[in-house]
């Protein structure tokens, strides 16, 4: 039975995918409001809506290894196979506002939270911990990021953002209906594979750390994946970038912000390597970015192969 609703829980993905990009593109050509900025909001947000469920959940139960592992796997998910998938499909044509901002927030995010978590090395205390301070440090800087897409936002309508078209009464709703809906199937979708593919997991005896940087992970990035992949197929690319940047702030910063303001989450030790890959993934990101403002398919593959080779580290460290 775990099988089937793991196989219905990846259809609800891929369908809920699909209607979303195509509510959510249209949305914003409507209200004149570039693609990238939507990929980094309503979809990003959307998409991540899987990773902020698990994590805050987790939180409630005091599985912090799982809320932790959920956000860096995930995140390092997202720049290496997502992306590197997306761009073998479509090359992800990269706006240099994405390079000198969104790009380095991410990095920014990702060096916080290095710092936030090296309790024992920075101030000598007996364990490591992301706590309720550190939480609402997070959760500062997430509302500085929504301070700075708010104003992209206005300064994109005072240039008379980009082209569009009128949208009769009844396309305005047809495109509500369909984000609505695409991200509904997305949200429940994602929930019901990683149950059920935790569920898998714990039957063959892995570690709730290895649970939560591999299968819950990557189930709770599926919607990232699949909706990035559709936007590459839409050739949608600012929507694929875009969705992936923003998610990876929108993890960090919201997701482990909200769980460590609920419950203080202990840290494992291992996880300082798998943050600091992170951080030289984003970094590696941004420099591939700059090859004439484009993420290629020759990236594409170096990205996904690093992401198969940090499961086979991830696993037989486990």
């Amino acid at each position: 039975m775990v099988y089937i609703l793991l196989l219905i829980g990846l259809a609800l993905l891929i369908k809920g995918a699909d209607f979303f990009v195509k509510g959510a593109s249209s949305i914003a050509s409507n209200l004149q409001v570039s693609p990238l900025l939507i990929g980094l909001t309503i979809v990003a947000f959307g998409t991540s809506a899987p990773e902020a469920t698990v994590s805050i959940v987790a939180a409630f139960e005091d599985s912090a290894g799982v809320a932790i592992g959920n956000v860096v796997g995930s995140n390092i998910f997202n720049i290496t196979f997502v992306v590197g998938m997306t761009a073998l499909i479509y090359p992800l044509r990269v706006e240099s506002e994405t390079i000198r901002k969104e790009i380095p927030f991410t990095l920014l995010a990702s060096i916080v939270l290095l710092v936030l978590v090296s309790d024992i090395f920075l101030q000598s205390f007996t364990a490591n911990f992301i706590t309720r301070s550190d939480g609402f440090i997070l959760l500062l800087f997430f509302a500085i990021f929504l301070y700075y897409l708010f104003e992209v936002a206005r300064r994109n309508r005072e240039r008379g953002g980009v082209d569009t078209v009128n949208s009769a009464p009844s396309s305005w709703g047809k495109n509500i209906l369909f984000t609505f809906l695409g991200l509904a199937a997305i949200v429940f979708g994602g929930d019901l594979t990683v149950d059920s593919a935790t569920g898998i997991a714990l039957s063959f005896g892995m570690s709730d750390t290895l649970v939560g940087l591999t299968i819950v992970a990557v189930g709770t990035s599926l919607p990232e994946l699949v909706t990035s992949v559709t936007a590459a197929i839409k050739k949608e690319s600012d929507i694929a970038l875009g969705n992936i940047v923003g998610s990876n702030i929108f993890n960090i910063l919201f997701v482990l912000g909200a769980a460590s303001a609920i419950s203080p989450l202990a840290v494992d030790g291992r996880i300082f390597i798998d943050v600091s890959f992170m951080i030289v993934l984003t970094i590696i990101l941004l420099i591939f970015s700059r090859s004439n403002f484009k993420i290629g398919k020759i990236e594409g593959v170096i990205l996904a192969v690093a992401y198969v080779l940090y499961m086979v580290y991830v696993v037989l460290r486990n």
